[in-house]
């Protein structure tokens, strides 16, 4: 007797994995968050707000709804805004504090722009790191990622 492996079944590890992985990435950013005391000013609540976010469409996406998936997608998206917007921030902020670097301050002007934002990109200058923001970013793509692996027959709600 051959046994017929559904395409649910072979989905549902992977999708399992991705949802792990974005639970794990929320708590991982999070705890990250916590221990740089990242609530100083309204704009460092933006992660805290997004990785909220994240949490309620993680829950959503595992809904049998159709409404509370989309919703979920929706929010996901959103945080991939927040995302870019930090990373794009840090970089602003790690570009302005250039001049204030020892190793610079007497050249920085002088450097070509490109070298400027690469590094401040780099965190060659700067205090602030350009890829933490991004985890969220990857994160959020997790979950849409998982509910890509959703089965058909899993839509009909």
């Amino acid at each position: 007797m051959t046994t017929v492996r559904t395409r649910r079944d072979a989905l549902a590890p992977i999708r399992g994995a991705l949802y792990a992985l974005t639970v794990i990435g929320i708590l991982a950013t999070a705890f990250e968050l916590g221990t740089e005391r990242h609530w100083q000013s309204p704009e460092q609540l933006i992660p805290w707000v997004a990785l909220g976010a994240l949490s309620v469409a993680t829950v959503l996406a595992l809904l049998p709804s159709r409404t509370a998936r989309v919703t979920a997608r929706i929010l996901a998206i959103g945080v991939l805004g927040a995302s870019i917007y930090g990373v794009l921030d840090h970089i602003a902020v790690n570009h302005n504090s250039g001049p204030l670097d020892q190793r610079y301050a007497e050249t920085w002007d002088s450097l070509p722009a490109t070298q400027q934002w690469w590094y401040a990109a780099t965190k060659t200058v700067g205090p602030a790191p350009t890829l933490a923001p991004g985890v969220l970013g990857q994160t959020a793509l997790l979950l849409l990622l998982a509910g890509l692996a959703r089965p058909a027959s899993m839509d009909d709600a």
